[in-house]
């Protein structure tokens, strides 16, 4: 899979799997949403502590991302025809976006045009920007004859 098909697969994804590292080095992986933004040559991902319920206001992966940046997801796509499956992976930095900044109002500009939900009601946390330095991907081959089916 080349690095359009990708970028592609990420920007439309509904949801992926995210993972932090917690302070005793363990991986952290929850699912989340988030929305796909490129600037220039920059690709990031933003997510937003939204109202759906939570144990506590202070998620362990943002607690996570202030004792060690690093984060990767991954979304995929999953089809019994095993033909069709594929998957892509973003690794970066985390880091919490200043809520008063112009990038903060363009990625809840950016969630609320990927999720109604957002639109209806932004998100009343704090949201984080994933500055996106690597991105990987792999999608079953067809076998010959069978065409294209990605």
């Amino acid at each position: 899979m080349d690095r359009g098909e990708a970028i592609a697969r990420l920007r439309s994804a509904r949801v992926g799997r995210l993972a932090t590292v917690t302070a005793d080095a363990r991986p952290h992986v929850v699912p989340f949403v988030f929305a796909l933004v490129e600037r220039d040559r920059d690709v990031l991902a933003y997510w937003a502590v939204d109202r759906k319920p939570k144990r506590s206001e202070r998620l362990q992966r943002l607690r996570n991302l202030e004792g060690n940046p690093a984060a990767e997801f991954v979304v995929d796509g999953y089809d019994e025809d095993w033909r069709a499956l594929w998957w892509v992976r973003a690794s970066g930095t985390g880091r919490v976006v200043d809520d008063a900044s112009s990038e903060h109002a363009a990625a809840l500009d950016a969630l609320a045009s990927k999720y109604q939900q957002y639109a209806s009601e932004p998100p009343p946390g704090p949201v984080v920007a994933i500055d996106i330095d690597r991105i990987s991907g792999w999608r079953a081959e067809p076998k010959p004859g069978l065409g294209d089916r990605s």
